[in-house]
């Protein structure tokens, strides 16, 4: 299922996938699959995303 709640947050943000990526230390193509939904990120990787985003779990991952 495509994460279009990520996509939107980071767009709100004006960051490129690239920017996020460096922020949370992974590879542009992980964030990629995240959105696409092909990847199913870690718990870690989860909250590194939501402090970089200043969103909550429930705000990007959880339905």
């Amino acid at each position: 299922m495509k994460n279009l709640k990520l996509k939107a947050a980071r767009a709100a943000k004006d960051l490129s996938q690239e920017e996020l990526a460096k922020r949370c230390d992974v590879s542009r193509q992980t964030i990629s699959a995240i959105e696409k939904g092909d990847y199913n990120p870690t718990i870690k990787l989860c909250i590194a995303i939501c402090k970089v985003l200043d969103k909550t779990l429930d705000e990007l991952f959880w339905e």
